[in-house]
């Protein structure tokens, strides 16, 4: 069954294209009128207003869409610096006390597991919610048991390694969540269908002078933008849409076959 943000984005992407041909065609007879009634003054000034929106229009792609490249690849960087981090502090656990590794590396284990299921599967607000308190239960097991093992005598060593790496392991899980919250106003992507709504119009207007329709121009503008509008969605969703980042949990998953 294809997800629910599937659905939705290529439904908002067939709307789109159809409302983009009906305002192209809207905008052809409106210009057609216009000719007939003044065909020397339908297109005084008409150069300047679509140079401008047009041009709005570019920009607003090109921003959306370098947004969105920049942030899908940050995202993929994230997953590598939690893997290292989690298994930084996995590997400087040797510094304990041979009595107070079984119980930590139990946790750290444990711990691995719920965070690759707050990932698994997104969709599921509840059991993702679930699976990150969980994992910030087992933040707190962690580090108060390596507080403790490190205040023996025999963990005094870990102090200056371990504590630092389990920060840093930590730390890194609110840098996750909060990059996966990130996304441009809502706005900006109502912006974005309505100038294309708009520049549909415009052209319209513009093909009227000729005698027949230019299905070309009307469905190639219309297919181009609405294929832009979806991957800038689908870039910006990457655990939900067509666009994934799921590859990357690989090193995760590798590491925790590693800890035997």
């Amino acid at each position: 069954m294809p997800e629910a943000f599937v659905v939705a984005i290529t439904t908002l992407a067939a709307a789109l294209f159809l409302g983009m041909l009906l305002l192209s065609e809207v905008g052809r007879r409106v210009g057609q009128r216009r000719f007939a009634r003044d065909p020397e003054g339908a297109r005084v000034g008409t150069g300047v207003v679509d140079g401008a929106v047009f041009g709005l229009l570019g920009l607003l792609v090109a921003f959306t869409f370098s947004g969105a490249g920049a942030r899908f690849d940050a995202r993929r960087q994230l997953v590598v610096e939690e893997a290292n981090a989690i298994g930084t502090a996995w590997l400087r656990l040797d510094l304990l006390p041979a009595g107070e590794q079984p119980a930590l590396r139990d946790l750290f284990r444990s711990y691995l597991d719920t965070r690759l299921e707050v990932y698994q599967n997104v969709s599921d607000l509840e059991a993702t919610a679930d699976a990150l308190a969980r994992s910030v239960t087992l933040q707190g097991d962690i580090w108060s048991r390596s507080v403790a093992a490190c205040q023996s005598p025999e963990g005094q060593r870990a102090i200056v390694v371990l504590l630092p790496a389990l920060n840093q392991m930590i730390d890194i899980t609110t840098t996750r969540t909060m990059a996966s919250r990130i996304h441009p106003p809502g706005i900006i992507f109502a912006l974005l269908v309505g100038l294309g709504l708009v520049c549909s119009l415009l052209a319209g207007y513009a093909m009227a002078g000729g005698k027949q329709r230019s299905w070309t121009h009307s469905v190639g503008f219309a297919a181009v933008i609405v294929l832009s509008v979806y991957v800038i969605l689908d870039l910006e969703y990457p655990r939900r849409g067509l666009i994934r980042v799921d590859a990357m949990d690989q090193v995760l998953i590798d590491l925790r076959a590693s800890m035997r």
